[in-house]
């Protein structure tokens, strides 16, 4: 039986931001579904020093795909190479690296290479999976030249933060009332409208619209992934104009002294949105207040108010 012939692709950007700077935000895979706007949800399966197994879900060709990969990291090269686990049809087998070569104006060129192979080498799936990495290769070097071009350091833009709340239920009873956001405008004040959608068992398309403190109204469209039981992790594909990226991580756990809720988000802040949203003095600093305290108000609210719905 003749082997299946691997395909390559490579795709490169030089970017003026420093080597490890961009090498960090690649290397940190709970970044990527605020920084990078295929990547759906990242859930770790297994970490050690230079290497990680995880789950991820990313939008491809139009719709979530779900695969396991994983990397070794290497700072020193400033490399990370990956290879899946487990690829989705018509892929059989995908791998690749991402290399951060130091250049002598001071510039960054980001090289990311993939390899793959796909059922009886079919060539219009060859085709299909080159159009897509081609897509989905620009989507993420372009997010990393954004972030930096914009002249501020990228802990000024990318934060996360979390909220702990105890919970008057059961934690199953806390999964169910995140997980049917469409019962929210009746039951959560912040919250005037939703459009829930289930393409797929544990993939949801959810968009809502909510009102924040001062009475502005915010229309928001999210993808989001479901753990019964466990966890939702959820990435927004049309975010408020302070923000260029959020994603976030419910979980839930029944403890000895009680069941507990945590809501973990992840933001990438647009700068040019900054006093255009907050007034003419506004610094970054106070946009990751606010945006923190929205958020984590948001977040709040929506667990306190778990023991009003049983289910």
């Amino acid at each position: 039986m003749a082997s299946a012939a691997v395909h390559r692709t490579e795709h490169t950007l030089t970017v003026d931001a420093p080597a490890g700077v961009l090498y960090g935000l690649v290397a940190d895979a709970t970044l990527w579904p605020a920084v990078f706007e295929p990547t759906v949800h990242v859930s770790h399966l297994e970490r050690s020093p230079g290497f990680e197994r995880f789950e991820i879900w990313a939008e491809v060709n139009g719709r979530v795909a779900h695969w396991s990969s994983r990397r070794v990291l290497d700072p020193v090269r400033r490399y990370v190479s990956f290879r899946q686990d487990h690829s989705t049809p018509p892929v059989t087998a995908m791998s690749g690296g991402w290399l951060f070569r130091e250049l002598p104006t001071g510039e960054t060129e980001i090289v990311l290479r993939h390899r793959f192979t796909v059922v009886d080498d079919d060539p219009d799936a060859v085709a299909a999976v080159s159009a897509a990495l081609d897509r989905n290769s620009a989507r993420e070097l372009g997010a990393l030249g954004r972030l930096a071009a914009g002249g501020h350091g990228v802990e000024e833009l990318v934060f996360s933060f979390t909220d702990t709340v105890e919970l008057a239920g059961t934690a199953a009873e806390a999964y169910s009332f995140v997980d049917r956001a469409d019962r929210w405008p009746e039951l959560l004040p912040h919250v005037a409208r939703v459009k829930l959608v289930e393409p797929e068992p544990g993939v949801q398309e959810l968009e809502m619209d909510t009102v924040t403190s001062d009475g502005a109204q915010h229309t928001t469209r999210s993808l989001r992934v479901c753990r019964p039981g466990r966890w939702i992790g959820y990435k927004q594909v049309a975010t408020p104009e302070l923000m260029t990226g959020h994603s976030g991580l419910w979980t839930f756990a029944d403890t000895p002294s009680g069941a507990v809720a945590t809501a973990t988000h992840v933001v990438v802040l647009a700068p040019d949105a900054v006093t255009k949203v907050l007034g003419g003095d506004a610094t970054l600093a106070d946009a990751r207040a606010y945006v923190r305290e929205a958020l984590g108000r948001n977040s709040r609210t929506t667990l306190e108010h778990v023991a009003a719905v049983r289910s």
